[in-house]
């Protein structure tokens, strides 16, 4: 699952990562070489998608650019310790938000705002919601490099069928939900909640239902006091009342995601509901396809809530990733080049959409509508794009020791160890 990105690993792996580093020299900031040396783009490992990266490299021209790709867990401390030394990558992978904006707050990352405003068809080419994302401070950061996962609220079309019930689009109509299928014996959220940041897709969207996105943005911009708001105290008290309602059953502390866990659940009919990012339908899709293919699996929107402020059309997940550039790179020239003319080429975007991903460009409806999976797809397309505010995952969103704090008092309060205020509490006092 490309979803999930390693934790911060302690100072003393920091010194050896960086006397590796310095080992293997690229064409960073400072190094030696001339205008000849070829972009060095950094980017994760994936095998479906590191062949379209190397193939929108062959196209820049593979004397001019080579991919260099880590495995997940290490990369961003691998990167921290690179963006801080003369072996910098030029082009790098990065999730936006937070994760982000650290490196430009130290100076490391190129503004792009001034190519993006000399190249408005480069600009207009991206869903703006998306775009946003590596927004700072009004300047842009990155540009969008791979397909957008916003958070679904998947359902059992049968299982539904067979209770006489329609999926949820309000907080009231979910709240009966759960009255009716444990009525019926069936869980009515499979939540696995052996794994915090499954639980952290409910905390993001009811705070952004109830008090829309500016409440949790001034968090990520002015830092844990922020969280002394008072809707977060509300959004959780609503939270609360949903678990204590029986929404996720009596064991889902031991549920995980992995095969087996929530997704099969869902498949099986033993659960009618299950909030997850939008790769859950690739997940479905490998581990279940009969109960894809019967056309039993279905998706919505999260609920609204009554008297809330956010707009319902927000979506929170993962927006994209982005290329960033690295301030002082030898080839920014180049490094700029390569993202304003390889990200949007015809070959680039069928390639992702070929491999499953939604890409986060303009117009590509057509495109969706003859691809495989289409119904889905299109539909992921549109709440994106339609998406006044795409929130950015807020343990992506929010420096590495913030958001591990923020995912076990989150685990704490699911289990009924700690109560809203507390919650909130604990997080504004870090």
């Amino acid at each position: 699952m490309r979803r999930r990105i390693g934790s911060r690993l302690r100072a003393v792996c920091a010194v050896l990562a960086a006397a590796a580093l310095a080992a293997c020299g690229t064409a960073g900031p400072g190094a030696a070489g001339g205008a000849q040396d070829p972009v060095v783009i950094w980017a994760l490992q994936d095998d479906a998608l590191n062949k379209i990266e190397q193939d929108s490299i062959n196209r820049f021209g593979a004397d001019r650019a080579k991919l260099e790709t880590f495995g997940n867990d290490p990369y961003k401390q691998k990167l921290r310790v690179a963006l801080g030394s003369p072996n910098a990558p030029d082009a790098f992978f990065n999730w936006g938000g937070g994760n982000l904006k650290e490196y430009v707050d130290a100076g490391k990352v190129a503004d792009l705002t001034g190519l993006l405003e000399s190249k408005p068809e480069l600009k207009a080419a991206f869903l703006p919601s998306v775009l946003d994302g590596a927004k700072i401070g009004g300047k842009y950061y990155g540009i969008p490099m791979r397909g957008m996962q916003p958070v679904v609220l998947f359902y059992n079309k049968k299982v539904f069928t067979e209770a006489g019930a329609q999926p949820p689009k309000t907080w009231d109509d979910l709240l009966k939900l759960v009255d009716t299928f444990k009525a019926k014996g069936i869980t009515p959220i499979s939540l696995a909640g052996s794994q915090a940041w499954t639980e952290l897709m409910w905390a993001e969207y009811v705070l952004d239902r109830i008090a829309g996105p500016e409440v949790f943005q001034k968090i990520r911009d002015n830092g844990p006091a922020g969280w002394k708001d008072p809707a977060v105290v509300e959004a959780m008290t609503v939270l609360k009342g949903l678990i204590d309602r029986g929404a996720f059953g009596s064991d889902f502390a031991s549920v995980g995601y992995d095969i087996g866990g929530a997704s099969t659940l869902l498949a099986q009919g033993r659960s009618a509901m299950h909030l997850m990012g939008s790769w859950e339908y690739t997940n479905q899709l490998s581990q279940s396809p009969d109960f894809v293919k019967a056309g039993d699996l279905g998706w919505v929107a999260f609920p609204s809530i009554a008297g809330g402020k956010g707009d319902p059309g927000n979506v929170v997940g993962n927006a994209t990733n982005y290329y960033s550039l690295t301030e002082g790179s030898a080839q920014l020239d180049a490094a700029k080049e390569f993202v304003s003319t390889q990200l949007t080429t015809p070959e680039y975007v069928k390639a992702l959409i070929d491999a499953g991903d939604v890409p986060a460009v303009a117009g590509i409806e057509e495109q969706l509508k003859s691809a495989p999976n289409a119904e889905y797809t299109q539909w992921v397309y549109g709440i994106a794009k339609d998406a006044p505010t795409f929130q950015l995952s807020w343990d992506q969103d929010l420096p590495a020791d913030q958001a591990e704090f923020m995912l076990t008092q989150l685990q704490e309060f699911f289990l009924g160890k700690v109560s809203p205020q507390a919650f909130a509490d604990s997080l504004a006092s870090r």
